[in-house]
């Protein structure tokens, strides 16, 4: 998952609710866990406070109606956190009875501390008892008339809520821990699943731009279908355009043809007519003209099409042994070097006429031998981007700078000696310029010319 990826995004954003989910589930969880321990101890407490109630309550002896125990052993050791106490709250006859277990010490009252009455009458809350512990009390009034008015109260350990809290706080963050992680390699596995016909569609279009396919292919899920059917639909319009794009070119070139061939005729007739000179001349010039523009206009159309790629080496090896054989007399050795995964994205042809007019203008002014080297390679990386990088060297004489610069434009030739129209190097500027590449001409190592071609690789 790249950083500005969709499946990136998708992940994040149900990762992220995952997590706020189960975060607000373990707290209402734990939330009412507690209130449920909660309310366990309560009613464990309360059944204690129904029993003093019962023996404060009962026709005995004022001596005898407050309990030393209840059952529970708790109760009667030394500050254990369990207690019990019956305040008389009668002006004047004030008395305080308790547990051992209290000691010398006393429970605060929450009606003091303004906790309101529940339904039936009892109040219950948390409050600091005997050694600053933490206790659940429980305490309700009881009115019995002539008898008295008592407060009986009745409190526990705290600690007990606190550790069963703890345990089940525990569990669950562990059990929320296991599901976050499944839920996460779910969360995977449904993004790369529901993006597998992206990725599909991706493979396809870099099969059709690397020549291997020429549609879209396969069953897309229905939202995606609609972009496979316009898509391989753009591409059949793109194929008719270049289609009717070279009928265009190719009827032009044989209309100008014919009249271009009769006014030269014409004029050959009349050799010594200066008129006739001239026209020949200019013929001549708008012959190379529409020459020219047409095989512009003709690249241009090819440049349109998706998916035509040429492997390089086969293509270098043929033209190097027809050069050898076209300049026989000069018995120039021609070493090719290529790397045989190099492919240009582009058609055969044009790569044909291009290297074949650089090794053939090396092959003029070589001495005896001439080395190709084709290397396919990654200028930045960072990008994806691959080049074709084919170097054709000669040890003949070479150029110098001013040299270089003048060769390469149309028309120009250094040394009128050799055969050709001067438009060989012109022709690769133009071709591997409308590839987005370029040519190069600097000194080789054997000390002539250097020509470095650069073109897009498939």
């Amino acid at each position: 998952m790249r950083a500005n990826s969709l499946a990136l995004r998708l992940f994040l954003s149900a990762t992220a609710w995952a997590v706020v989910i189960l975060v607000i589930t373990g707290i209402v969880l734990s939330t009412l866990y507690r209130h449920g321990v909660e309310r366990a101890f309560d009613r464990r407490l309360g059944v204690y406070l129904r029993t003093l109630v019962a023996d404060v309550a009962a026709p005995e002896e004022a001596s005898e109606k407050f309990p030393q125990s209840l059952g529970e052993p708790l109760f009667e050791l030394p500050l254990s956190g369990w207690y019990w106490q019956v305040s008389r709250l009668d002006p004047g006859k004030r008395d305080v009875r308790s547990s051992r277990s209290l000691w010398d010490g006393g429970l605060p009252h929450l009606q003091d501390l303004g906790v309101p009455a529940g339904a039936n009458g009892s109040r219950e809350g948390y409050v600091s008892g005997p050694e600053e512990q933490r206790l659940r009390l429980l305490e309700r009034n009881i009115d019995l008339g002539e008898e008295g008015h008592f407060l009986v109260a009745v409190a526990g350990d705290a600690a007990e809520i606190t550790e069963e809290v703890r345990s089940f706080d525990q569990a669950l963050v562990i059990t929320f821990s296991i599901l976050a992680a499944v839920l996460l390699l779910t969360t995977m596995f449904q993004v790369r699943f529901g993006l597998a016909p992206l990725k599909r569609i991706t493979g396809s279009l870099a099969a059709i731009r690397a020549g291997t396919a020429e549609r879209l292919e396969g069953k897309f899920p229905d939202e995606i279908a609609p972009l496979a059917r316009e898509t391989n639909a753009l591409i059949d319009a793109n194929k008719e355009i270049v289609e009717r794009a070279r009928t265009h070119v190719g009827n032009l070139a044989h209309a100008l043809k014919t009249p271009l061939s009769v006014m030269v005729n014409e004029a050959a007739a009349r050799p010594d007519d200066p008129l006739a000179v001239k026209v020949r001349e200019q013929a001549g010039i708008m012959r190379d003209q529409v020459a020219h523009h047409l095989e512009r206009a003709r690249i241009a159309a090819r440049l349109t099409v998706v998916g035509s790629v040429t492997d390089v080496a086969p293509v270098v090896t043929a033209l190097a042994r027809t050069m050898e054989k076209i300049h026989r007399d000069k018995k120039i050795a021609i070493d090719v070097h290529a790397d045989e995964q190099a492919r240009f994205r582009g058609e055969r042809p044009d790569l044909e006429e291009m290297i074949g007019n650089l090794v053939d203008n090396a092959c003029k002014w070589a001495a005896a031998r001439i080395a190709i080297e084709v290397v396919c390679e990654r200028p930045d990386p960072a990008s994806e981007r691959q080049i074709v990088r084919i170097i054709v060297d000669d040890d003949g004489r070479g150029l110098s700078p001013s040299e270089r610069e003048q060769v390469a434009k149309r028309g120009r030739r250094l040394d009128e000696t050799k055969p050709g129209s001067g438009l060989g190097l012109s022709i690769v500027v133009e071709l591997a310029s409308l590839y987005g590449g370029g040519l190069t001409l600097g000194a080789a190592p054997s000390g002539g010319l250097r020509a470095e071609l650069v073109l897009p690789a498939g």
